[in-house]
């Protein structure tokens, strides 16, 4: 540790955390051996000294102090221009190396634990960890604006149904029309969300026009609510056409962990140029008429050969 960096008011901040340990003995030993004795969330005073009173985050190191003991991130000591949000001393550059020590000795559970997660981890491990935890809450899918609201798949299916009004359907097929007066005045638009429950899961339709360098282009794709193993698990196809032609795409969903703007933007899905796009609509070319199929369907593992046969819904 770098003991250089600290002076003599350190010792401030060690005094407390031994007073806060042996006055709540029971919690303390709570939160250093959570993991022999329960899998819940642990509230200890402990674990109260390293929130970041700016922030509210988890403290770690470095962890800043001023010359009065008051401590906090070092993420938030730029951001309050090196003065003490407490009591307004300068922080010069204390660090709270018995804060830190304490840290090193804590197991603590996931974030995550509300959502499902069961892991506990040490300290310096747990942020590592939930950046990548299956249990992490899923951005909201909806495209046709910017939606701050996190949560598990039923509690999104549930805000896509009733706060955003999207199409909900049953089934593994669709025949959905997409329709658009003047389509060479339109360079980008985002039809609604069609959510489809099949297999027990829910997949994201999603149709917009864009501009692929200086082309304009029409693009349907399918995103899937869950993670990305899961999703590997399903195929999808989609098919449009018309005066006698068709273009086709087959491939898996994306999860919804890849936002629609990644998905559209690696062109993983149906692309369909204005011009064909007009072709396939007839008449006049003045309106955009395109109707679009399409079918889902699990993969399932062979165990006589090794090899995904799909499992079509009826």
């Amino acid at each position: 540790m770098e003991s250089s960096s600290v002076d003599s008011n350190s010792g401030l901040s060690l005094s407390m955390l031994d007073e806060e340990v042996q006055s709540h003995p029971h919690q303390f030993s709570s939160s250093v051996s959570s993991k022999m004795h329960n899998n819940g969330p642990t509230t200890t005073s402990v674990h109260d000294l390293l929130e970041c009173p700016v922030c509210t985050n988890s403290m770690y190191p470095p962890i800043h102090q001023c010359h009065n003991g008051h401590t906090l991130c070092s993420t938030c000591k730029t951001r309050v221009h090196n003065r003490c949000p407490t009591c307004r001393q300068e922080l010069g550059d204390i660090r709270c190396l018995a804060l830190e020590k304490i840290a090193e000795s804590l197991e603590l559970p996931c974030r995550y634990i509300s959502f499902g997660c069961p892991e506990i981890f040490p300290y310096y491990s747990k942020l590592k960890h939930e950046a990548i935890c299956n249990f992490r809450p899923y951005n909201c899918p909806y495209a046709g604006s910017d939606c701050s609201v996190v949560g598990d798949i039923p509690y999104l299916v549930a805000h896509l149904r009733d706060d955003h009004r999207v199409d909900m359907h049953s089934g593994c097929t669709f025949n959905h029309r997409y329709v658009k007066s003047n389509p060479l005045e339109v360079e980008n638009a985002t039809w609604m969300l069609t959510v489809f429950h099949c297999f027990g899961q829910y997949f994201c339709l999603h149709f917009e026009a864009f501009q692929l360098g200086m082309a304009p282009v029409y693009m349907a794709f399918l995103r899937f609510m869950g993670d990305e193993r899961e999703a590997r698990n399903y195929s999808y196809s989609l098919e449009v056409g018309g005066n006698g032609r068709k273009l086709t795409f087959e491939g898996s969903p994306r999860s919804i962990r890849d936002s629609h703007k990644k998905v559209r933007d690696s062109h993983d899905g149906l692309i369909i140029y204005r011009n064909m796009a007009l072709f396939f609509s007839g008449g006049d070319r003045k309106e955009l008429k395109l109707r679009v199929t399409g079918r889902m369907w699990k993969e399932q593992q062979n165990p006589e050969g090794g090899v995904c046969i799909p499992n079509l819904c009826s």
